[in-house]
């Protein structure tokens, strides 16, 4: 390569046009234990899984990367759209407008399964606005970009010539190495009271202690690498995957002959579920957690945690990173 191949896992992409992309990360192909056992439900059974190498972003796309997307391609983001009627047909049109879902946090702790308590949809909130009207970028751009549904988040990746990655590359990245880790570092979730990632400390969603040092969004490059170099694989933002969630993850007893090898997830019609609006628009998977996920409400800031959103769906805690596919590519 132009430069050093640090190891085998390790090294800078080729862009399309034959150019060293040291914004990618090269991880050779392996075999490793996906899912979890002793968590939630959804990330059940642990099974071996197989991928093909690939390169990956070392960090989530930035508002300043989507920013030169959007000025290049002139993009409109889901969040800046009306929605169509005919996806909501429970819900008054007139009450159909654009924006996205802000976190707001109650002044009471609310009791279970309350999230539209701390939730609120918040017209012309975007990408530029991750607070709504009035908000803007400024200070934040190198923060992970938030208020992008699957479809912006594939647009960008096309742009880039990239994908977005499946469920199993994704959690192979995470994983950095540690096969059956719980922690994309190790055993201990603050090893050495020292914070690994951007997540929620205190009661969520009344009390921010801060301890990791951000109230909300981070720098992407805020924490340390994981043992592959990539960045904010953990917390900070959820991040958008290829894969239709399905429940749980297909036991292997289905596959008793061998290994699944780049496995991709349910089907699109499988993963439909009706919400209180009458949609039932199909659902993606999202990895990492984010910096709302608390010990005591959401403990998903683990490489085999998911969790399914619908494809139409932006809020100020998700985002995404890319990766290419094909084999490793160098130059003399």
């Amino acid at each position: 390569m132009a430069g050093e191949v640090q190891d085998a896992r390790h090294g800078a992409a080729l862009s399309p046009d034959g150019l060293v992309d040291a914004s990618m990360v090269w991880l050779a192909g392996a075999t490793f234990h996906m899912g979890s056992d002793d968590h939630y439900p959804e990330e059940a059974p642990v099974h071996p899984v197989r991928v093909d190498g690939f390169w990956i972003d070392r960090f989530p796309v930035t508002n300043r990367d989507f920013a030169r997307f959007v000025e290049d391609t002139g993009h409109v983001t889901v969040a800046e759209q009306v929605p169509s009627p005919a996806d909501y047909p429970l819900l008054d049109p007139h009450l159909l407008v654009a924006g996205s879902l802000v976190f707001s946090p109650p002044e009471a702790q609310p009791g279970p399964a309350a999230w539209d308590q701390w939730w609120r949809f918040v017209e012309g909130a975007d990408w530029r606005h991750p607070k709504g009207p009035g908000s803007s970028l400024e200070g934040l751009e190198d923060h992970p970009v938030v208020h992008v549904a699957f479809a912006d988040a594939q647009a960008y990746a096309r742009w880039c010539h990239k994908a977005l990655p499946t469920e199993a590359e994704w959690e192979y990245a995470a994983r950095g190495g540690l096969d059956r880790a719980p922690f994309a570092w190790g055993n201990e979730l603050v090893p050495g009271g020292i914070h690994r990632a951007n997540t929620w400390q205190g009661a969520f969603p009344v009390e921010n202690l801060a301890e990791d040092g951000f109230a909300g969004t981070s720098p992407v490059d805020a924490f340390p690498a994981n043992g592959f170099g990539l960045h904010d694989m953990i917390g900070n933002v959820w991040e958008w995957t290829d894969d239709w969630y399905q429940p749980r993850h297909d036991p292997p007893a289905a596959r008793p002959c061998c290994v699944p090898h780049n496995p991709r997830g349910g089907s699109e019609a499988g993963s439909r579920h009706a919400d209180i609006l009458g949609a039932a628009l199909p659902r993606k998977v999202l990895k990492g957690g984010s910096h709302l996920c608390a010990p005591n409400y959401c403990q998903r800031y683990r490489p085999a945690a998911r969790s399914p959103q619908t494809i139409d769906t932006a809020s100020g805690h998700i985002g995404f990173r890319c990766v290419r596919r094909g084999p490793k590519q160098e130059t003399k």
